[in-house]
Order: C-alpha cells, then structure tokens, then sequence
C-alpha cells in the first residue's frame, strides 16, 4: 500500500505539513513584506502520482487533488527559496494485517471458528512446535495435540459463554521451544473472537466463506518458569528434609520406661508444604520412683527452630537431674531461653509424678493444659497455675498438682492436634477430651487413636507431638512386685536400732537375697544415721520394693542438701553418703515441697 497518497487526508496531518513547509521557507528580510513567487510549486502538495498542483493564493483553498498549500514564514528571505523533503509517516496498526501481527509473535496461536473448531490459522511457533497444521479441517483432527491437553471442552465453553478461559502450565512433551530434546510446559488462554468472511488472504484455504463465531487458542511458553519453580521446590525439600532429620535426632530415640508408670510418644512434622516446627517432649528417671515428663513447642519453624528446641531439651534434662520443683526448672529454662535466642519464644510442661503421692505435680509456660482420666472415664483439665511462654523473662511461675493414681491416665500434647486456622482453641481441646474419654488400649495405641480422632494426616500444616502416660492398677502376680513400707522415726538413741530393725523385717519378708538384704539394711542404717546427725525431725524411712528396684530414703525437716565428700583418716564423720555412693547402683537428694528435704538411694534387682 502506498502511504503517501491518502497520509494526507488524515485528520492533523495538513497542520503538520504546513508546519514542516513553514520550518523550511526561507526567511525575508527585515522590513521586507513576505510575498511567495507565484511559480513557487507547493512542497506539501507532492505526491507519488506526480507534481504538486498549484494552490489558490487568494482563498487558500486545497485542490482536489489533496495536496496541501505551503505555509509562508514573514520573514523569509526573498533571495533564499528551499523546497521541503517529502516525509513518510509509519504505519498505523490498521494498516497490518492480522496474518503479520500473529505470525510474527514467538507464543503459540490458532484460531478456530465454528462449533467443530475447524482450524483457519496456526502462526509460524505453533508449527514449529507442533508441525504444520491443514486448514479447514475440525480441531479434533487437525490439532490432535489440543485434545490431548484437554482443551477441546475448555474452548466449547468458550464459545458458549463468551468468555475467555485459561490453562496453566501444560506438558508439551518435546515442546520447550525449538528445543525438541526436553518437555517445554505452556499456559494456554481460548479468547472468544469473531472470524469474519475473508478477503483476499496469504493462503486462500484459511479463508471462510461466512461471519462465524471462532476462539484464538495462545499458548504462552512457561519451561524457564516452571523448572524453576521445580529446582526451588527440589532445594526447600531438601531443607525441609535436614530440619526433620534435626528434629528427630533431637528427640529422645527410645523412651525412657519408669517402674510405675507405662509411656509413649508420638511426633508427626507438618505436610510437606510446611517446614518443620520445634515441638518436643521427654520422659526422665529422677530417681526414688519420680518421674519427670516434658513437652513443648518452640514457636517458628525451619533449621532454626529445630536446633532452639535441642539447646531447650538438653537444658531440661540438666535442670532434671538438680530434682527442683517444677516451677524452678521453668525458672531456669526461661532464663535461658533468652539467652538462646531473645527473637524465640517456646511453650513448656514441665511435671513430676511421683508414685508415693499419687500426684501429679506440674508448672506451665504458656503451654496448654494437661487433660487428666480418671479410672472411671471422666477426663479433667488440669487447672492453673501457668505463667507466660519462656524466653519472654520476668514471671515467676508456681507449681500445681492434680491426682494421678492406680487406674488413672494423662496426655500432654502441642498445639498442633487442637489448633486450627477457622475455630477456636478450646473447641480442638474439647474435641480431645472426647476423644481421650474413648480412647482405652497401651499408651502407643491411645496415641494413634488420637491422632485419627483429630483428623491429623500425613498433611497436616502443623507438627503434633504425644506424650501419654498411664498409672496401671496392679494385680495378681504383678501387685506382689510392688511394695510400700514405711517408718515414723521420732529422734533419740533408739531411732537408728528400729530403723535397721525395721528394713530387716521388711526386706526379709520381701523374700532378698542375703546379699542385697543386708546391703538394703547397710543403706537404711547409714541414712537414718545421717538424719539423725544432720536433720530435724519429723524424720520417716520409706521402703519400696518395683519389678527391677529397690529403693531406700529417708526424709526430715531440715532442707540442707547432703553432698559426698572425702573423709580424712582422723574424721569421726562424713562417711555416710559415701559409703551409700559405693554400695548403691545410684543415690540423689532433694528439698521436698512442705520444707525439708529426702535422701534416697536405688538398687537394681537382678533379672529373672
């Protein structure tokens, strides 16, 4: 097409010409009126057909020709005349035919019309991709690959509604561009369009004969996009996988099993779309029959998390082995939380059971709240005191207790089994205690039982952590490895002589070995002995008889920790812990929550 020949019939285009014409004439002098030579031919009139045509100097008016009269400068120079250079304006968009525009563009196109889709174009990248496609025919069988991708149903919608509709990120195989050797992936968008009867085409068989009703397929290449997000996909299970596998050497590999006591535990990461939380728990032996059980939840997520928790656990099972009051370890532990991280804060239980109380006492930091069966079904909260989470400083936290018996049983668990995203807490908590009222069997069972009845899956967004412990009732066979026995000691002379009395009769009646009788009956001397030396009444001697131990310990009102030291030959005193040190498989020492303190020491029983 010749652009010249009708640029100037284009709205503006006169007022542009004229101001070029005016630009290039040239200037008169000063004074000098401005009086254009009547020969002069018009710059602006010039067309590719020929010469401009002269103008009208009294009317200016524009021939018919639609050439264009040259502007005239006032000050041109008389002696100067310069003719202007013909300029061509860039075509418009109208002026290109759609066959250019899509076939020039590197994304996939097809345009469809008709309710077969019969096929009335594919550009240049679809048949490099693709191949080259016959005109005229259905969709079904010139573009076989779009029934493969499933977008013969999209684009029938298309067409019926009237609205565009679009895919995301199609396999091609074979189709990354004109790399032929790997997959590329496309997002493909059907656009409703209207296919009019054609003009002269490019190629006479995509032309249709009448108006029809058509969708433009365009398939934009996302490979780049796609692998990407795959390699990033690929890198964050990676450290998804490092921080379970922390997170799990971090927990206890095998649990700890107390005498009196059945324990089991369960921790479940979140879904794979989660990165793993800081959820732990632990079952600790303090000794004398006590048992400390931990759990808690180090808010935040990932590596970082992970390794909090691990510093947090090991703490723990430090502070454990001081035997304190479980507000005291909170204390510690809240201490150094801070320390470790001051951006980090966890939720903490920290309880003690302790089978000669039948209790169970415990501390929280911010943690929920431990649900408590009774043997005849009834599942309670156990009731403050709980102090904020560690690591935010400056509370003292106090200790509770709740009853924990023969035939009772007891679940701490993180907020992952109760939370979620569209409820309240406390209706998740609610949910578990029906659940714990029903769910009988051994700890591990209760523990699956759980988890089912909480809808928690391998899924879940949020790690869960389990720790259920049971208080057995024994019977038959199993009652006869269980005893108690204790002792009121009242002070004086006499007090040491019943002590040994006393653990004679009993351990003898415990059917001992010989051996291990008179070992039990050294310890109690040598406690009592020492009670007395060192203590204030009331003073008591407690025997108790497990399955795999027995124990020894002595209580009084005087809260002065004993500690072992080396006696010199001519001390008369001090040898006492000492020798219960070399005789016992283990012995320890702690304040008891009324003020005093207890002595105790441990001997293994043989196997079988």
């Amino acid at each position: 097409m010749i652009f010249t020949r009708w640029s100037a019939k284009f709205p503006g285009t006169q007022r542009r010409a004229a101001a070029r014409s005016d630009r290039a004439a040239p200037r008169p002098a000063p004074g000098t009126p401005a009086a254009p030579p009547a020969d002069a031919p018009d710059p602006a009139a010039a067309t590719a057909d020929g010469p401009a045509a002269p103008a009208t100097a009294a009317t200016g008016s524009v021939p018919a020709t639609g050439s264009v009269p040259a502007a005239r400068d006032e000050r041109a120079d008389p002696d100067t005349t310069q003719e202007a250079t013909p300029v061509a304006l860039p075509p418009t968009v109208d002026a290109l035919s759609v066959h250019e525009i899509l076939g020039t563009i590197p994304a996939l196109v097809a345009v469809v019309y008709g309710p077969e889709h019969r096929l009335a174009y594919v550009n240049g990248a679809y048949a490099t991709v693709f191949g080259p496609r016959p005109a005229g025919r259905t969709a079904r069988e010139a573009l076989p690959e779009l029934d493969a991708l499933g977008l013969l149903p999209l684009m029938d919608q298309v067409l019926r509604s009237g609205k565009p509709r679009t895919v995301k990120s199609r396999k091609v195989p074979g189709g990354a561009g004109g790399d032929r050797t790997r997959d590329g992936y496309y997002t493909f968008t059907c656009t409703p369009i209207e296919v009019a009867a054609s003009g002269p085409a490019p190629d006479p068989e995509v032309a249709c004969v009448a108006p029809h009703k058509g969708v433009l397929v365009f398939g934009a290449e996302v490979t780049d996009q796609i692998e990407s997000a795959e390699r990033l996909r690929a890198s964050e299970a990676r450290q998804r996988e490092a921080a379970v596998t922390l997170q799990r050497s971090l927990l206890p590999q095998e649990l700890e099993q107390p005498d009196d006591l059945r324990v089991a535990a369960t921790y479940q990461p979140g879904g794979m779309d989660a990165a793993v939380g800081g959820d732990w728990y632990d079952v600790i032996t303090l000794g004398a029959g006590r048992t400390a059980l931990v759990i808690g939840d180090v808010m935040g997520r990932g590596v970082r998390a992970a390794a909090v928790m691990g510093q947090l656990r090991t703490a723990v099972r430090a502070y454990a082995r001081l035997d304190l009051p479980p507000h005291e370890v909170l204390q510690l532990l809240d201490g150094l939380a801070a320390e470790i991280d001051a951006s980090q804060i966890a939720t903490c239980v920290y309880a003690v059971h302790d089978p000669n109380e039948g209790r169970l006492v415990y501390a929280s930091a911010g943690h929920l709240p431990i649900l408590v069966r009774d043997p005849d079904g009834t599942v309670r909260r156990a009731a403050e005191p709980t102090g904020p989470p560690l690591g935010t400083g400056g509370w003292l936290h106090t200790s509770g207790s709740v009853p924990l018996g023969p035939g009772s049983s007891a679940v701490l668990y993180t907020d992952g089994l109760v939370e979620r995203r569209d409820k309240d807490i406390d209706h998740g908590v609610e949910a578990l205690e029906r659940a714990f009222a029903g769910a009988a069997g051994d700890p591990d069972i209760v523990c699956d039982r759980l988890l089912r009845a909480l809808g928690i899956t391998a899924t879940h967004d949020d790690d869960v952590a389990i720790l259920v412990l049971q208080h057995p009732e024994r019977t038959g066979h199993d009652a006869e490895l269980f005893h108690n026995a204790a002792l009121e000691l009242h002070g004086g002379v006499e007090a040491a002589p019943r002590a040994r009395a006393f653990a004679s009769g009993v351990l003898a009646s415990w059917r001992f070995s010989p051996e291990l009788h008179d070992l039990g009956v050294l310890a109690a001397s040598e406690l009592v002995a020492n009670s007395l030396q060192h203590g204030t009444p009331p003073m008591r001697l407690r025997l108790r008889r497990t399955d795999r131990r027995l124990i020894v310990e002595v209580t009084d009102g005087d809260d002065h920790l004993p500690r072992r030291r080396r006696a010199e030959p001519v001390d008369e005193a001090g040898r006492g812990i000492s020798i219960i040190a070399t005789i016992a498989s283990s012995w320890g020492s702690r304040r008891t929550p009324g003020g005093g303190k207890a002595v105790w020491c441990e001997f293994a029983l043989p196997r079988g």
